[in-house]
């Protein structure tokens, strides 16, 4: 049956208030508002978060949120145990750091633990929803022969990608961010392909890079979203990259952008990999 008019501007409950919680959140940046200030990142990351979720139901009649409200629960805090594994590799290459940070412990580890459970959501959320996109459901390529070696070849250099900036000077370790960016790729997925289940390598076997490309999309659109908004605000991070670190736009190195499409596609193949386990064993 084709959608009416009020269908194709609906919006669910979730959708108006995470819009809401955008516009009022700028609002109340721009009258200095001090809580707002401090938590402005999480705060219009969530409100994003629930007006995507709002579109993907409009889209498909179904959505992580509506539909799903259990696996939601379990990516917020995902999300957060992974972008931990990404601090613990700055400690290493000391590309980013935060300033303007609440003083007070408990109220900075509420701003740490809200800003980055948004991580994964905004990323598979904003991948989700570019699947419907013409120009990308068309999408198809040749299917790739994925051969056994070619699986440990990838699971070997994601091991080497991710060892070589522990074990290097710091000298050298804050050249290494892009092995960071890609690691987990190239380790987890043909994990995932081996499990049977979702995987980027499955997905090229069978000829259909729609996956791929969504995510790409998707970490191009929120690494965009990430640096214009963290601009504004009062808590933010800087970085330190030491390739053409003075050339930005925002407060983001040009030569940064590149790592967030390959991003994208770890924070899919580290988020899948757990639920590929836990599916595993719930069915064992």
């Amino acid at each position: 049956m084709p959608k009416t008019v009020d269908d194709r501007f609906s919006l669910k409950f979730h959708g108006w208030a995470g819009l809401g919680i955008m516009g009022i959140s700028e609002i109340l940046l721009l009258a200095e508002v001090s809580f707002v200030k401090i938590y402005f990142t999480p705060l219009v990351w969530s409100g994003y978060i629930l007006f995507l979720d709002s579109l993907i139901y409009r889209s498909k009649g179904s959505s992580l949120l509506v539909n799903r409200p259990k696996e939601f629960a379990l990516m917020l805090p995902l999300s957060v145990g992974f972008w931990l594994i990404f601090e613990f590799y700055n400690l290493y290459i000391q590309n980013w750091n935060y300033v303007g940070l609440p003083e007070d412990f408990l109220l900075r580890w509420i701003g740490y633990a809200w800003a980055f459970a948004t991580i994964w959501p905004a990323i598979l959320l904003t991948a989700e929803s570019l699947e419907g996109l013409s120009f990308i459901s068309r999408q198809k390529i040749k299917p790739l022969v994925i051969h056994r070696k070619t699986l440990f070849s990838s699971l070997f250099f994601g091991v080497f990608c991710l060892i070589i900036p522990l074990i290097v000077s710091s000298a050298v370790a804050k050249y290494l961010a892009a092995p960071v960016w890609l690691g987990f790729i190239f380790l987890l997925d043909p994990l995932n392909y081996w499990m049977g289940r979702k995987s980027i390598f499955r997905d090229l076997e069978k000829g259909d890079p729609r996956t791929l490309y969504c995510l790409l999309l998707s970490g191009f659109i929120c690494g965009g979203l990430w640096e214009f908004w963290n601009y504004w605000a009062g808590a933010k991070w800087h970085y330190t990259v030491p390739i053409l670190g003075q050339v930005k736009i925002f407060e983001m190195p040009v030569l940064g952008y590149l790592g967030f499409p390959p991003f994208a596609v770890e924070c899919y193949a580290m988020y899948f990999f757990v639920m590929n386990v836990i599916s595993k064993r719930s069915n064992s």
